[in-house]
């Protein structure tokens, strides 16, 4: 490994985990950059990929601060420092990994780095809107992306069988290396379709999404971070709604009798409202608010 060669700094000056997280701190603070897709600071930030490109558990930080790294491993961490500071990738696709709760994911360029508010719903089973989770026997994913949702819901409901579509064949490889790395081949069916149109003509339990759905005027704003993103799964038109209109007007003929479709569209409750306010929308908790995830009953989507 070629060593790195950063201007003003003598790397030999760094021996220590304290160290390399000190200066990562101080070089994220400096270079302003945006935390957006896992970590909520520059400290959870350096922190992850420190030990991470140690190869040191993910939550023991304690007893390493003053470990004592030798050269080629304060080489490698400075490396992945400069990276995240100068290119503003996002960590996940430097560690190839990303986590939600407890479940890890095989991420790159080809997926967005996941991140949801609905998977803080799945393990409550989406109750009390779900009053049997054993009697889930088919839930239907749109725009899947990495797999990780379909991943957790197949944990949550045992008994039911997942279709995951995605319009991208490239995410749905990412999607095929996760679900091959739970074990999950024979209860989640990754489907290539432009959201319903190829599957077939069945009806499920539970529609679940977290669509492209951020604005055009937000898609021009958008940090550098989300850029290295596949724009494809971020940009959801004019009001962000393109997609989400088109979910919402086919799950009826999709839904049972007493189905529900849920659907994440992050800041954009002022635009879902305007789109399905006639609808009277539930809004779900979250850790971010109520703001952040709408449900709609197979009823409410009949008298549409």
């Amino acid at each position: 490994m070629p060593p790195i060669n950063i201007p003003g700094m003598n790397p030999n000056t760094l021996s220590t985990v304290r160290d390399l997280l000190r200066y990562a701190v101080t070089r994220f603070n400096r270079e302003k950059l945006f935390f957006g897709h896992g970590s909520a600071s520059a400290f959870d930030e350096a922190a992850y990929l420190v030990l991470h490109t140690l190869s040191l558990p993910l939550d023991k930080l304690e007893p390493f601060y003053d470990a004592k790294l030798l050269p080629d491993e304060v080489e490698a961490v400075l490396k992945v420092i400069e990276r995240r500071a100068m290119e503003r990738v996002p960590a996940a696709y430097i560690t190839g990994e990303a986590w939600l709760g407890d479940y890890r994911f095989t991420v790159d360029e080809r997926v967005i780095v996941p991140r949801s508010f609905i998977a803080e719903l799945i393990p409550e089973q989406f109750a009390p809107w779900v009053a049997d989770p054993d009697g889930i026997t088919s839930i239907l994913e749109l725009c899947t992306g990495s797999g990780c949702l379909s991943i957790m819901m197949a944990d949550a409901f045992p008994n039911a069988a997942i279709d995951a579509v995605d319009i991208s064949p490239d995410a749905l490889a990412v999607a095929k290396r996760n679900v091959a790395d739970y074990e999950m081949e024979d209860r989640i069916n990754l489907v290539q379709s432009d959201l319903y149109e190829a599957l077939p003509k069945k009806k499920y339990d539970l529609i679940i999404t977290n669509p492209p759905y951020v604005n055009a005027d937000s898609m021009e704003r958008l940090p550098q971070e989300y850029r290295h993103e596949p724009q494809i799964a971020l940009a959801g038109g004019a009001d962000g709604m393109d997609l989400v209109r088109r979910i919402v007007d086919g799950a009826a003929e999709r839904l049972n009798r007493n189905g529900v479709l849920m659907v994440e569209i992050g800041n954009e409750r002022e635009y879902a409202e305007a789109a399905f306010g006639d609808m009277e929308l539930t809004w779900l908790s979250t850790s971010a608010g109520d703001d952040m995830v709408f449900l709609l009953t197979a009823s409410q989507l009949k008298k549409r």
